[in-house]
């Protein structure tokens, strides 16, 4: 398992972590392009032009890159790293996450509120359960993932789930089986690897049950 919580696939390429030295496959670590001033900027999207330069899904790992000058080695020119650059990296893969999870919506393949995701679950239509990080501890106790790997993502705020949603806040959301998931699971695993202890909640907060906003 890689730092960012994703497996290993012997199928996908793999980059070295600038800052581990690790080789990982390449979808579960940050693409850094350097852009025409000089700064580091990230490519969530892996489209932008430019060699890439790759660091863990990894907090820790990303400030070192950016504190110990590992983006200019790696690049062989100066090179600057923007102050705060994980918390900018944690809030595009956020947004990613939570975009991905609406068009999953959209397309009817994910559903939230606590009834209706408790029938995905017990029917086996849902692939992956999906619960605010601050949700209440009791009431997510009642649901149980589905088994196999990435069943589970942990690492949205209520509030983040209600974007996706249309909602003020969502608790609890189910995933169906289909690419649109399976990108859902795999880019929540990058943002698990930002967030970290935050993302492994599986409870404990007050932020109360699924509301819509009126």
């Amino acid at each position: 398992m890689t730092r960012g919580g994703r497996e290993k696939s012997r199928d996908e390429p793999e980059r070295r972590c600038i800052a581990t030295g690790e080789s990982q496959p390449k979808g579960g670590l940050i693409r850094f392009v350097v852009g025409p001033d000089g700064l580091v900027v990230p490519d969530i999207l892996n489209r932008l032009p430019g060699r890439g330069l790759y660091v863990a899904a990894d907090r820790a790992a990303l400030d070192r890159a950016a504190a110990k000058g590992l983006f200019a080695r790696a690049a062989h020119q100066p090179v600057k790293a923007p102050e705060g650059l994980a918390d900018q990296v944690e809030a595009l893969l956020a947004r990613r996450v939570i975009d991905l999870l609406s068009m999953a919506r959209k397309a009817g393949k994910a559903v939230t509120g606590y009834e209706k995701v408790k029938d995905w679950l017990v029917s086996g239509r849902a692939v992956a359960l999906v619960q605010a990080h601050d949700g209440s501890e009791r009431g997510k106790a009642k649901l149980h993932p589905p088994k196999g790997e990435g069943a589970f993502i942990g690492c949205l705020s209520s509030g983040e789930m209600g974007l996706a949603f249309g909602r003020e806040r969502a608790i609890h959301a189910a995933l169906a089986a289909g690419g649109l998931s399976v990108r859902v699971v795999e880019e929540a695993a990058r943002l698990a690897g930002l967030r970290g202890e935050l993302a492994m909640q599986d409870g404990g907060g007050t932020a109360g049950e699924d509301t819509k906003t009126v």
